[in-house]
């Protein structure tokens, strides 16, 4: 941890608002070697493991950089999952709040049409996975001619999925003259390969890991055979009657059949695979997230980049067979400082993959006997009235900030020749609201989104009711509410 503050970044007043909003106090490590690099524009390859704070080291210096007026995209952020991209955006969308940084996601399974009306907004940075952005390169639906800012996030994960080729295809696409920026957990020789090959003579950076993956994390492991694993998984749950608990399967029909029983025995749990529709994920998601949920069931398209605080178990249902997943999946718990439990269950042969993980991470993982009778009888009380308890609904990093903010929705937009111009123009001649209290703007085709800041969204909303744009009466409410 560095003991420069934010503050020592001379960063604009706008940006270091937004982190004290967000309760950022002191860089993580990765942030203090990456921010002061990244605002001199220098090309850099960053290696470091999942949940150290790599989103806000780039996030900070791109939002710093970006030049508001600037109409056309400016930044460009590759991920290798949805999720990672939705989380990026809304991670960029709050740190460059106060600076009306507006960002926009694009990956697949979402209707490719409103994708293409949202790039024709004004977009300061583009979040998107590389298939994707293929598609609107190739379909021209995506101008990238104005592209300063370039980041590969989780490269080795892009590897892993087939994608290199693609990212390849994308930076072939972008001006020469930008910087770029490579994040990666582990760097193979093909991840190191397009580095030298696209870059810049960059800088290398390494964030240990070591220390954080003994210390914060106990680790231990069942033998179990396949047919015997749900009996396990109820026995260790009612054991153990973790707060918040990811549990990783191999496929999305394992996923299933883990959710049903538990579904069936009344634990408060979501689902989470490559087969459901992108919104349905978003919601369960988002439930785990607030606490709504107490267990997600999930493949390991949640073990990347999702930033959920205090997860308190992650259980390996499926041994992964990949040593770099097992760092990924029980990297989901003991972030931030705080302390977790890591579980795997282990069939006998699975015993070649335990083997392989246990000389990756540099320590033999501690063995468990099946919970006894007496131990579950003992616990079972405690797990049941916490599993019959409702959850207080957790916030999360932006809800502090977010109670200064009010997104308000209007019933009209581009059909009716309203421009952003026209709501500043309106907004700003309300007493005691100045343009400074008016954040992002969205104008759709028929329906207009404005974020109020400062706390003045009530007052704007109340007024508005009665106020006229360029001579029409538009219906305003709050944008979560229908």
């Amino acid at each position: 941890m560095s003991e420069q503050g934010f503050k020592d970044y001379k960063l604009s007043e706008e940006i270091t608002r937004s982190l004290d909003s967000l309760g950022y106090q002191q860089p993580t490590e990765v942030q203090s070697k990456v921010i002061p690099i990244a605002l001199e524009r220098k090309d850099m390859t960053v290696k470091s493991h999942t949940g150290s704070g790599k989103t806000a080291a780039y996030g900070i210096p791109i939002c710093e950089m970006l030049e508001w007026e600037e109409n056309r995209p400016q930044a460009l952020i590759l991920t290798p999952t949805r999720e990672l991209a939705d989380q990026v955006k809304q991670d960029i969308m709050n740190i460059g709040r106060y600076k009306r940084i507006k960002a926009t996601s694009i990956y697949g399974k979402q209707p490719f049409a409103r994708q293409k009306v949202q790039l024709q907004q004004r977009n300061h940075v583009i979040v998107g996975t590389p298939g994707r952005l293929i598609d609107h390169i190739e379909r021209q639906t995506i101008d990238l001619e104005q592209i300063k800012f370039l980041v590969i996030d989780e490269a080795d994960e892009m590897l892993n999925m087939g994608f290199i080729e693609h990212v390849e295809k994308i930076i072939r696409e972008l001006p020469q003259n930008r910087m770029t920026m490579l994040f990666s957990a582990t760097l193979p020789k093909d991840v190191e390969n397009l580095c030298h090959k696209y870059m810049n003579y960059p800088l290398d950076i390494e964030v240990k890991s070591e220390a954080r993956t003994t210390s914060q994390i106990e680790h231990s492991i069942y033998s179990v055979r396949d047919e015997n694993k749900l009996n396990l998984l109820r026995d260790v749950t009612i054991v153990e009657n973790p707060d918040s608990c990811i549990i990783f399967c191999r496929t999305k029909i394992r996923v299933e059949v883990v959710f049903n029983e538990l579904n069936k025995h009344g634990y408060p749990c979501g689902k989470i695979h490559g087969g459901m529709e992108q919104d349905d994920r978003t919601k369960m998601m988002n439930a785990f997230k607030q606490g709504e949920l107490r267990y997600m069931i999930a493949t390991d398209v949640a073990a990347r980049g999702i930033d959920i605080e205090n997860i308190s178990h992650v259980i390996n249902y499926d041994f992964p067979q990949e040593n770099e997943s097992y760092v990924h999946r029980t990297g989901r718990t003991g972030r931030a400082g705080h302390s977790g439990t890591a579980i795997s269950f282990a069939t006998p042969t699975e015993e070649k993959f335990v083997a392989n993980v246990e000389r990756y991470i540099g320590f033999e993982i501690p063995k468990r006997d099946n919970p006894s009778k007496e131990a579950i009888a003992r616990t079972s009380p405690a797990f049941e009235a916490k599993i019959r308890n409702r959850r207080t609904v957790k916030k999360d990093r932006s809800s502090r900030s977010n109670q200064e903010v009010l997104k308000l929705y209007f019933n009209g937009g581009k059909k009716k020749k309203i421009r952003a111009v026209d709501f500043v123009g309106t907004i700003a001649k309300i007493d005691g609201v100045s343009a400074d209290d008016i954040g992002i703007i969205t104008i759709e085709d028929n329906a207009s989104y404005v974020d109020i800041l400062n706390g003045k969204g009530c007052l704007v909303l109340d007024k508005m009711k009665d106020t006229t744009i360029k001579g029409k009466l538009l219906k305003v409410h709050e944008a979560n509410r229908k």
